[in-house]
């Protein structure tokens, strides 16, 4: 039933597009701070 409801109707696949928006905006957020961390600690912090 809630799967017809996600796959099936306009306001379930706008749903299902939300919610793999903000998973996918979540990632890249964390990928690009860790990056920056990382960054930061090699600058502060040189070999």
């Amino acid at each position: 039933m809630a799967l017809e409801i996600l796959f099936g109707t306009d306001i379930g696949l706008l749903s299902l597009f939300t919610i793999v928006f903000v998973l996918g905006m979540g990632g890249y957020l964390w990928h690009f701070a860790r990056k920056h961390m990382q960054d930061e600690e090699e600058h502060l912090h040189p070999h």
